[in-house]
């Protein structure tokens, strides 16, 4: 065998596939009673094909508002989006409303947090979920009930027939979950923005839909962005951890590194607050001191200083810009870090002194 450096060939070399979503510096402002309210502010992130980006943070942290943002769900006036969406190439901010429509189903689809108030409670779930196939494709009416026949089925939703001629107000809160991941799921979309899933379920059938997820989405090689305000929720299921307060990022990084080298305090806060097994009976829960910003009157420097114990005065003088932790894109945005990171340093093009310290300083260096 000849060897490539004999033959003066090139070396091979691997192609990086580009990211399914790629967020640049999104921003979201709405026009209330004269004021604006920055909902999102400068939001960056990116995901690749098949992965999972988990979005945590507080009620009011922006959540919900990315999710609406990416999908195109705001309303279309006292609405401004700034910023960059690249999905799969395409450029979504700006982008009208009937090209959307072409990308909703087979490119994204969304799971709502209450399947009460997504499904409508007049139609049948059979033409609910048939609409999206019917928008989509060519089948014809026995097809299209096969269709959605083996979708309620793939979702684990027994006797499947006989659900197509139900109404929603005759399952259970964890069945109509599952219609609306199966709507969600009828196009095959490239991406699954689920808006925490699981809020309005008791707890084991929390973990039924998120295993079903999960599952969907290994078979299905689709990339999943899962909002919760639970950090023990994308604890195993997500590849990336985003920590979103005030309409901003304050920390991201492959999850492992967001659990186990913890740098924003803000998260470190979330992970208190988390109950543990190992805690005696009625152990009172850690909670987070202060209420969330309101996103009309966001204060100048970090907004989670006044919060913040470990808030020092430059903190609520200037909003610090996200910096590398030391695991690989492991970003945080924090002026005096846990894990003693120092801060970053100063400028180094500092103002020049008075000419009067600089002729001292010269007769001292003469003496």
């Amino acid at each position: 065998m000849t060897d490539a450096t004999d033959t003066g060939a090139a070396p091979a070399t691997v192609a990086v596939e580009e990211p399914l979503v790629t967020v640049r510096d999104l921003s979201t402002r709405f026009d209330v009673g004269g004021r604006q309210v920055r909902a999102l502010n400068g939001v960056t992130f990116s995901l690749a094909r098949g992965a999972t980006l988990g979005v945590v943070g507080e009620s009011g942290s922006g959540k919900s508002v990315l999710a609406q943002t990416l999908m195109g769900l705001l309303p279309s006036t006292g609405v401004t989006v700034g910023g960059s969406f690249l999905f799969d190439g395409t450029e979504m901010v700006g982008l009208g409303m009937r090209q959307r429509r072409r990308i909703w189903g087979p490119g994204m689809a969304m799971v709502f947090q209450d399947p009460s108030t997504a499904l409508n409670p007049v139609m049948k779930i059979g033409p609910q979920i048939a609409e999206s196939i019917r928008t989509h494709s060519n089948l014809g009416r026995p097809e299209v009930t096969a269709r959605a026949r083996e979708l309620l089925d793939a979702v684990h939703v027994p006797d499947p027939t006989r659900r197509l001629d139900q109404y929603p107000h005759e399952l259970s809160g964890g069945m109509r979950q599952r219609v609306v991941i199966a709507i969600a799921l009828a196009c095959n979309p490239k991406l699954l923005i689920a808006d925490e899933p699981t809020t309005a379920l008791d707890v084991t059938i929390q973990a039924e839909i998120l295993d079903l997820l999960e599952d969907l989405q290994t078979e299905r090689h689709m990339s999943m962005i899962l909002i919760s305000h639970d950090l023990a929720v994308v604890a195993g299921r997500t590849d990336q951890v985003a920590v979103m307060y005030g309409g901003k990022i304050l920390e991201r990084g492959p999850t492992a590194a967001v659990f186990e080298h913890t740098r924003m305090p803000y998260t470190e806060a979330l992970l208190s607050a988390i109950p543990r097994v190992e805690l005696p009976s009625h152990s009172r829960l850690r909670a987070i001191e202060g209420r969330p910003p309101d996103p009309s009157r966001l204060p100048p420097g970090c907004s989670f200083a006044p919060r913040c114990p470990y808030a020092q005065t430059t903190c609520t003088e200037r909003a610090p810009e996200p910096r590398s932790a030391e695991v690989p894109d492991h970003e945080f945005s924090c002026w005096y870090p846990l894990g003693g990171q120092p801060p970053p340093s100063p400028d180094p093009s500092p103002e020049p002194e008075p000419e009067g310290l600089v002729a001292w300083k010269s007769q001292v260096s003469r003496a």
